[in-house]
Order: C-alpha cells, then sequence, then structure tokens
C-alpha cells in the first residue's frame, strides 16, 4: 500500500504577489520561489482570507473563516473547540512539525514559547523562543537597532543571527530525521519580511539605490472611495505626494534572503524526499506600499495588500508551469491536504478543495472567494480601527462591502490597479446586485457569525429580503470530526439538518 503523501508548507509573512518575481517582478530576487512556480501550480487570483497576521493564519490552519475561530483579529487565540491542521493530522497519523511564527495563542506578537498540541515540541521555534535564544541585549538590537543598512552592516549581522536561519535549521532537521514508517506534514512560517526585515547586509546591497516602480494606484487621488480610505491616508507619509517609486531596501533585502532560506527547506525536499512531498508556498498577506497612498494592510481589501503568492508543487513536478486564474484563498489549504491525502473533506470547512479546480473539472466561471475584516488588533487602535468588510471575488469583479463605510466594486480585468469605484455605476448594476446577493447567501450559508439584514440595505441597493430576524433557521455546527452531534435547543436531541 503506497504511504501517504508528505506535506510542507512555507509560510512568509507580508509578502503580496506583488513582491514576487514570478508575479510579474523579476527584478526581486526571489530565485527559489519562481523556480518552485516553474516546476509547480502558480495561482493568479490567491487572496487572503484576511489582511492581517492572526486571522490570516487562523484562515490557514483551520479551513474556517477567521470570524468563526476567535482569531477574527491580531491577538485574540483560537476558541478551545477549534482545532488546527497540526491536531488534524496528527491524530491521522502524520508526524507534524512547526517552526516559526504561529501568533495564535492571544498572548502578544511573539508568543509565549510554549507548543500547543498537535507539533513536535522539539521543533518548535516561536518569536519568544527566539528572544529567549537571543538575550535582553540582542533582543533589543533586533527590534530598535537594525533599521538602516547602515546598521545592518556596523553590526556585522551573519545569517545565524536572524530568526529565518533558526526556523530553516530545525525544518531542515525535521525532514531529515524522517524515516519511512510514517507520512510527515511540516509547517515552515518566516516573520521575514516583516518589519524589522532582519538580513545580512550582503542581501541588501543590491536593493541600496533600487526603486521599485509603483503602479497608478499609487497617486490615487481617492475620489469615489471610502472616507476610512481618507482617514487612514492623511495619518501616512504620502498623502499630500505624487509618487512613482518606493524605496525599501532592508524589506526587499528580506525578500531576497528568505527566500535564500525557502530554498534550503526546497533543497531538504529534493534530496530526502521528492518523489512523495508536496510544497505549498504562500503569504499570510501583502503591504500597501503606498499604493492608493496607504501603508502596511489592515482594514483594505486592495490587492496590494489581499492579493497573496500561492504556489503548489506536485510531486515530480506534475503540471509543472500550469498558472490558474480561478479565485482562492487560504481556507483552500486544508481541504487541499486532506484531498491529497485520501481523507475525503470534513463539513466544518469553509474552504474547497483545489484538486478539481486543479483539474479543471469545475465551471470557473461559478467559482468565488471571500474575504473579511474586524479590526487590526485587540491591543490597539490603529489601521482603521473597528471597521467590519466583507468581500467577494468571482471572475472579473471585486465587490467590497464596508459596513460602517461606503462600498467598492472593481473590474480587475479592465482596472487592476482598481483606481474606478463602480459601485454607482449604473452600467454594471446587474453585475453588483448579482455578487451582493452571492455575497450575503455565502454569509447566510456559512454561519457567518457577524451576518445581519445592515450587510444587505446598501445606499444603492433596493434589496430589502433579509429582515430583523432573518430566515429564523437554526444552524447547528457542522462536523468537524471530533465534537459530538449538537444539539436541537428545542428538543435536546441531536440535530440532523436546520
Amino acid at each position: 500500500m503506497r504511504k501517504k503523501p508528505n506535506f510542507v508548507i512555507i509560510i512568509t509573512d507580508s509578502q503580496g504577489a506583488n513582491a514576487t518575481g514570478c508575479y510579474g517582478h523579476p527584478e526581486l530576487k526571489t530565485g527559489n520561489i519562481d523556480k518552485l512556480a516553474q516546476q509547480g501550480i502558480r495561482f493568479e487570483r490567491a487572496y487572503s482570507t484576511c489582511p492581517v497576521c492572526t486571522p490570516a493564519r487562523a484562515g490557514i490552519f483551520t479551513g474556517l473563516n477567521p470570524s468563526k475561530t476567535g482569531s477574527f483579529t491580531n491577538n485574540l487565540a483560537l476558541g478551545e473547540n477549534i482545532k488546527t491542521m497540526g491536531q488534524r493530522f496528527s491524530d491521522l497519523g502524520y508526524n507534524t512539525a512547526y517552526s516559526g511564527k504561529w501568533h495564535l495563542e492571544g498572548h502578544d506578537y511573539f508568543g509565549i514559547g510554549k507548543c500547543p498540541d498537535g507539533w513536535a515540541p522539539e521543533y518548535w521555534y516561536d518569536g519568544k523562543n527566539y528572544l529567549d535564544d537571543l538575550g535582553p541585549e540582542k533582543s533589543l538590537l533586533w527590534r530598535q537597532g537594525l533599521e538602516s543598512p547602515a546598521a545592518i552592516k556596523e553590526h556585522n549581522i551573519q545569517s545565524e543571527f536572524t530568526w529565518a536561519h533558526r526556523v530553516s535549521d530545525r525544518g531542515t532537521d525535521f525532514i531529515n530525521q524522517q524515516n519511512d514508517d510514517k507520512p510527515f506534514l511540516l509547517v515552515v512560517s518566516y516573520d521575514e519580511p516583516h518589519h524589522p526585515s532582519t538580513c545580512p547586509y550582503s542581501y541588501i546591497e543590491p536593493f541600496e539605490n533600487f526603486k521599485y516602480k509603483l503602479t497608478p494606484a499609487a497617486n490615487d487621488p481617492l475620489t469615489n472611495k471610502p472616507a476610512q480610505h481618507i482617514e487612514r491616508a492623511k495619518c501616512g507619509l504620502w498623502f499630500d505626494t505624487n509618487r512613482d517609486t518606493y524605496d525599501g531596501a532592508l524589506y526587499f533585502g528580506s525578500i531576497h534572503y528568505v527566500d535564500h532560506q525557502i530554498g534550503r527547506i526546497i533543497k531538504a525536499v529534493e534530496d530526502r524526499c521528492p518523489d512523495n512531498t508536496y510544497i505549498i508556498f504562500t503569504s499570510d498577506h501583502g503591504s500597501m506600499m503606498g499604493g492608493h497612498r496607504l501603508e502596511e494592510k489592515g482594514s483594505i481589501m486592495y490587492d496590494d495588500c489581499t492579493r497573496i503568492p500561492f504556489i503548489i508543487k506536485e510531486p515530480n513536478s506534475k503540471n509543472a508551469g500550469k498558472i490558474i486564474s480561478t479565485p482562492i484563498n487560504h481556507t483552500d489549504i486544508l481541504p487541499t491536504l486532506y484531498e491529497y491525502a485520501g481523507f475525503g473533506t470534513v463539513p466544518i470547512f469553509d474552504g474547497k478543495s483545489l484538486v478539481p479546480v486543479i483539474a479543471e473539472t469545475i465551471d470557473e466561471a461559478t467559482q468565488f472567494t471571500y474575504m473579511e475584516f474586524t479590526r487590526h488588533t485587540i491591543n490597539h487602535d490603529g489601521n482603521g480601527g473597528y471597521q467590519p468588510i466583507r468581500a467577494i471575488v468571482q471572475q472579473s469583479y471585486k465587490l467590497v462591502i464596508n459596513l460602517l463605510d461606503s462600498d467598492e466594486l472593481y473590474n480587475l480585468d479592465d482596472d487592476p490597479d482598481e483606481l474606478d469605484n463602480l459601485i454607482n455605476d449604473n452600467n454594471h448594476a446587474e453585475i453588483r446586485d448579482k455578487l451582493h446577493q452571492q455575497l450575503l447567501s455565502y454569509m447566510n450559508k456559512s454561519s457567518d457569525p457577524f451576518r445581519g439584514y445592515y450587510w444587505e440595505r446598501r445606499s444603492w441597493s433596493n434589496s430589502r429580503t433579509m429582515q430583523w430576524h432573518g430566515d429564523r433557521k437554526y444552524r447547528p455546527k457542522p462536523d468537524d470530526g471530533y465534537s459530538p452531534p449538537a444539539r436541537l435547543y428545542k428538543t435536546g436531541q441531536p440535530a440532523s439538518g436546520e
């Protein structure tokens, strides 16, 4: 009997598709990622479930929309009844290991240094572990003293100093110590290129005088855009300036460096188990880099920060070089692993398996993906504060409902820079209303905990199908493979459906 396949998932932080060579930016030095794309399947319209670290990771590791996991903003922990990828695959007979940034226990950015259930403790290496190994003096240097190329040179930072190097060490050790008795699942989660973007100067040097060419979105006048976009822009660096380029030697150098570290993991797979291992590469979200006069990520659904690199390399490079334009998101990873491993599906997953998408056995025109946002973090009020947002992408269009603000509709084929907001354009009313109803239906069907009539009653919408009480249907928790069936309130008996 053939052994179950192995899986290696590689994640970077704050690296959008627009910061990756194979997605149209060959001037960026991402040779290992680009090679992975040549040997694998590249998804052109892959999106973060939420353009913030913790909820994006909740989507990746649970297969659920973040609002249903407990971790719908930074520094809120997963619910106790929410099972992660590690727990599931460990229980299914896999050796499972995780090295790097986790950011899902609700404590702080770095973590608590303790391995959660489902992963092998000897390979666990979160930010708290790294800080402990650095010690107080070097920790402060990492966080505050290395914020320029000159400081990197002055302190002679070598690879061994970095979190990424130590994370890769544990990832390659895990791969090399596997045997053929059991399949394995490894997650390697890099903090880079997220601030402070620490790496050796040799990776930064090529970008000291580099100017990243911006799209016309950098000079978006923000007319006919949500008010909160303008409020955010006013607090930033570029509200009153027009620019053509973006300077970021540390950021781009760190992208170059983390690509090198990714190469170490890929080589370990190629040397040890190439014939039975799937490699998935993605990032939690992107960074605005001045697009639409905005910084970082958060309460915005522009492609700059929501569209992510997403590559699957199958064993023996099956489907090498294939490019897929079907919209997908992070929640699709776990259902895909389940199908690759022959475990079927789990009703609770919000994501879908990408196996039929790759095989082109579905109607692409019917496929859509979904994004959400609630707030940036529970600890402070930056990046938009409380801004409930739901968005849907299907074929050429993206509809964004900003619950407390005005809404957005973009034709991504005709207007890839998302400058022309079509939300009140009568020529696009039919597609707008169709996407709106599809979004509402999905929120209802998926039991979005924030759903309600207020998502329907927009200034441009005449529909009033959702009432104060909704449809009054009871939606029992779908089978998660662990919990007993939910019981009906009225009878106390297991629910068999709505």
